[in-house]
């Protein structure tokens, strides 16, 4: 990807700025390892190895990280760790769901979304020290989007991965209030322990890295306090954003899928059950919303992927 004239990475590190179906990888090289953090989602998984072999030039990957383990960060794992047998790390906290593969903890099946069962070799934990690029990485908790998550900080340069806990427009879904538990105060802290830590130059989880971080965060939130204000704005957020990611994926389906979808959804059917309207006229509202964003078009019964 070509960087803003204005964003410098230092030497070693490269960002494959991706999409939403799949996270940014960032690549990360020294004279003795090969890290990438985050490997996008399966359907996209020969495009990460493509990606990845090319950024190596030859080298092998030592190891693989994960910020967090939703389908869109890890879904290139099995097969990266097919070619590389890299030495895996994952949050701490995932360890126990990944090692019997429970896919409902995991939130595939809770999703609906799909990713190759892959192992782990060891565990990132808050206050871990990470050598990544002849730099210093500081591995610091990032709860509110998932639980688990974690975001990486080089105090040296400035610079923050920061997984689905900031963008440079918002924020991942707060899955946690789906189901009961908290996430908006959990995200609030993580805007502001970002807030303060010097940061020049933040790679999200999503879109281009970017350096006007105070804005960013105004913007993260006010977003956070629209939706805490009310929860049902989280849950037809969580809804939408779920009904695209699918639609990214398969490129298009009936709304009689997206019905059947809500329903063997566990995440789908709690965001849906918060907002008191009949899943028929639901469907439709949300339908519209992704034709009004031009997410997508309509034909007849069948919602399209405009992306």
């Amino acid at each position: 990807m070509a960087l803003d004239q204005a964003i410098t990475l230092p030497a070693g590190i490269h960002v494959f700025e991706r999409g939403w179906l799949s996270s940014n990888n960032i690549l990360l090289i020294d004279d003795d390892s090969a890290a990438l953090v985050d490997s996008g989602y399966l359907t996209h998984a020969e495009q990460t190895l493509a990606l990845v072999q090319h950024g190596l030039n030859g080298r092998s990957l030592t190891t693989l990280i994960n910020t967090h383990l939703h389908s869109d960060h890890c879904g290139g794992n099995a097969l990266l760790q097919r070619t590389y047998d890299c030495r895996t790390l994952i949050p701490v906290a995932d360890a126990p769901a990944v090692a019997v593969w429970d896919e409902q903890v995991l939130t595939y099946k809770a999703t609906g979304q799909q990713c190759e069962r892959f192992r782990y070799d060891g565990c990132i934990a808050p206050g871990d020290q990470l050598r990544l690029a002849g730099l210093q990485w500081q591995v610091m908790a990032a709860p509110g989007h998932d639980p688990h998550s974690m975001i990486l900080y080089c105090a040296s340069e400035a610079i923050l991965i920061s997984a689905d806990a900031l963008w440079e427009h918002g924020f991942g879904v707060i899955f946690p209030e789906l189901i009961g538990e908290s996430g908006f105060a959990e995200q609030a802290a993580v805007l502001q322990l970002i807030a303060e830590l010097e940061v020049r130059l933040v790679i999200p989880g999503h879109g281009a890295p970017f350096t006007n971080v105070a804005a960013a965060l105004d913007r993260a939130r006010s977003r956070l306090d629209y939706l805490s204000a009310d929860s049902s704005r989280n849950a037809r957020n969580a809804l939408k954003v779920l009904i695209a990611f699918l639609l990214l994926d398969s490129q298009q389906f009936s709304l009689q899928e997206v019905t059947e979808h809500i329903r063997s959804s566990r995440l789908m059917t709690a965001a849906a059950a918060q907002l008191a309207t009949p899943i028929d006229l639901l469907i439709r509202q949300l339908a519209g919303e992704l034709v009004s964003a031009g997410a997508a078009r309509m034909d007849g019964e069948r919602l399209i992927s405009t992306r």
